[in-house]
């Protein structure tokens, strides 16, 4: 508002120099210094005309001033400062003999708007001189322009303390005001090279502005991926330097929301915002499913730009039925959030997630040209399918999860914070399935030779007890020692490093086969393999063999040498040795394992169904009268 009470003060005077200018048949020199003389006196802000001046009087009269600056007397490059290259104003002849003369249009051309971007609040600084007072009365407030326009304009925020800038290129704007003071802003602009459409109407009522509240309707819509539409209504208050904004109700995009804000712009502004969603939706979706698969791409190298919370001290509460980021969908939500000093604090609290809770706390301190960030978040409960999906289009583990974060990291870049991050993790996924993967056939294939990948089949999975695995995080390297695995048929555990920054696995584990189809809890020791397994590789297609010396350079004689030790799963029996039951012995075992692992028993057989690992959690329908084909071999080989 401090700017149509300027551009209104702006007006009188180049109405006032047109008259005088009719009467005495001045020259356009002398018109210049009284247009200067009178703007400072009216405004407090210094006008420069460098270019011409021109007037004329067909099919109207009109004076058209070029090369026109506006800033404050005695301000530095680090001040505000308006430079025009061109600004028409256009009369009419009725209005100037009424003796109430106007404005029919006002147009501003090439104007270019530099504004200070300050990190520090202050006292005002805004200019104190003669403007009209909040209380000036309503018969001389009336605003001496029908319409006004800008084209072409540019709108530059810099830091005068580290010189960056940051601009808002073609904007665009058309402001009318009718004789019922409604008044009527639309335009567009370019921020960020992303085109914006606005619209504002306000009817100031009759009155003192700073008593009165403003009817005001705001549509905000900016376009490309993803578009985003506001539509906002409220009562607008003006106090001094303050903007209060009650009874806000609106949308953003198809989420409906009320709550109330304020903005005080003397110095650094600070937001207060208070707004309650019925659907809140933040980010984009993950890509579509015929994108490649994200584990296959390096992380964005992309510039994630969070200067802005330098500029801008804020306190915010945001609550919402339904909060979604990306596909991943939380309800109900409450974040809290707070900006001072160039540092973001936003504080979640009891997020309802798929069954679960998630509580944490989200850092970002901008202050620094190598931004650093902190995540302190807890996760009970949770169904870990939709969650993983939604966020990260990780879609290989369902079941009950409980995970912990607690790291930090520092950079520029997804990439870059990734590859910084320090701190601890712990995950824990009970009662569910390890999605397109059958570890036990992975097992049995190592029989043969090495894997490069997963083996994923959609149509296969591994049952899980339990899955869980704390790590220890630094400069993007997680270290695991304590990895477990544990489902029907299986169990493995393991140690190894994980390169969050470069998507890389290095592992050892140790799988087993469980002589029993009971879960978790079951009372039988599982049987070895024999030889630990190596995963090694980006963890979209690692390379997984047995730790053995030389497997990579020779792996036909090394899967020989296992044949011939007998070892476990890879040898038909024991030690070979003229003892006939010891042999027995190992062919029914090594048979057991065959069938445990879905492997024939012999040559031309197959194993039954019920022996197979299952296929996913609601595929399996095991009877309660009819045991499992492995009790009924364990039986067999034990005489019992």
């Amino acid at each position: 508002m401090r700017a149509l009470k300027i551009a209104g003060a702006v007006a009188i005077c180049l109405i006032a120099i047109l008259i005088v200018v009719f009467v005495t048949g001045a020259r356009s020199g002398f018109v210049t210094a009284l247009v200067q003389d009178r703007i400072e006196h009216e405004t407090g802000y210094r006008i420069a005309i460098k270019g011409r001046t021109e007037i004329g009087v067909w099919p109207s009269p009109s004076l058209t001033l070029h090369n026109v600056t506006l800033d404050k007397p005695g301000s530095s490059a680090s001040d505000g400062r308006l430079a025009v290259g061109e600004i028409r104003a256009s009369f009419e002849f009725a209005s100037l003999l009424s003796g109430i003369p106007r404005i029919s249009e006002l147009a501003i051309d090439h104007p270019t708007l530099r504004l200070p971007m300050l990190r520090e609040r202050a006292g005002t600084s805004l200019p104190v001189g003669p403007a009209r007072s909040e209380n000036t009365p309503a018969h001389e407030a009336a605003f001496p322009i029908e319409r006004m326009t800008v084209s072409n304009g540019t709108i530059v925020f810099f830091d005068p303390q580290i010189g960056s800038e940051e601009t808002v290129g073609d904007v665009n704007a058309s402001v009318t005001l009718g004789a019922d003071r409604k008044i009527n802003i639309t335009g567009d602009a370019r921020p960020a090279d992303r085109p914006l459409t606005f619209t504002i109407a306000a009817t100031p009522p009759a009155g003192p502005l700073g008593r009165l509240n403003i009817p005001t309707e705001l549509t905000l819509e900016a376009s490309g991926t993803p578009a985003h539409r506001l539509t906002a209504k409220a009562e607008v208050r003006i106090n001094g330097d303050t903007l209060l904004i009650n009874g806000l109700s609106g949308s953003l995009d198809d989420g409906k929301f009320n709550g109330w804000a304020s903005v005080e712009l003397a110095s650094k502004p600070l937001v207060k915002i208070d707004l309650d969603f019925q659907r809140l939706g933040l980010g984009a979706p993950p890509p579509p499913p015929l994108a490649p698969r994200a584990g296959a791409q390096p992380w964005s190298d992309t510039a994630i730009d969070v200067s802005g919370l330098n500029y801008v001290d804020a306190q915010v509460t945001i609550s919402a039925a339904e909060l979604t980021i990306g596909e991943a969908r939380f309800a109900p939500a409450a974040v809290e959030a707070a900006i001072a000093g160039g540092v973001l604090k936003a504080t979640f609290s009891n997020l309802g997630a798929y069954d679960g809770q998630a509580n944490g706390v989200l850092s970002i301190d901008a202050k620094a040209s190598n931004p650093s960030y902190a995540l302190r978040a807890d996760v009970t409960g949770v169904r870990a399918l939709p969650l993983l999906s939604g966020l990260a289009g990780f879609d290989n583990v369902d079941g009950r999860m409980r995970a912990t974060a607690d790291v930090t990291g520092t950079g520029v870049s997804l990439r870059a914070i990734l590859s910084s991050l320090t701190g601890t993790a712990s995950i824990d996924v009970r009662d569910g399935a390890i999605r397109n993967l059958n570890i036990a056939k992975m097992i049995r294939a190592l029989t043969s030779g090495t894997l490069s990948g997963w083996q994923e089949h959609p149509d296969q999975a591994t049952d899980l007890s339990q899955l869980s695995a704390t790590a220890t995080i630094a400069k993007g390297q997680a270290v695991t020692n304590d990895l477990f695995l544990a489902g029907p048929l299986v169990r493995m555990t393991g140690a190894g490093t994980v390169d969050i920054g470069s998507k890389m696995l290095a592992f050892r584990v140790e799988p087993k086969l469980v002589m029993t189809t009971e879960g978790q809890g079951g009372s039988a020791d599982p049987v070895g393999l024999g030889i630990p397994v190596v995963v090694r590789g980006p963890w979209s297609e690692p390379r997984i063999y047995p730790d053995v010396a030389g497997i990579l350079d020779d792996p036909a004689a090394a899967y020989a040498k296992l044949r011939e030790l007998g070892q476990g799963l890879f040898g038909q029996s024991g030690a070979g040795g003229p003892d006939k039951s010891g042999a027995d012995f190992g062919k029914t075992l090594d048979n057991l394992i065959r069938q445990g692992l879905g492997a024939a028993t012999g040559p031309a057989a197959e194993p039954s169904a019920a022996a197979q690992p299952s296929q996913h959690p609601s595929s399996r329908d095991p009877s309660r009268d009819k045991p499992p084909p492995v009790d009924e071999i364990m039986k067999q080989l034990f005489g019992r």
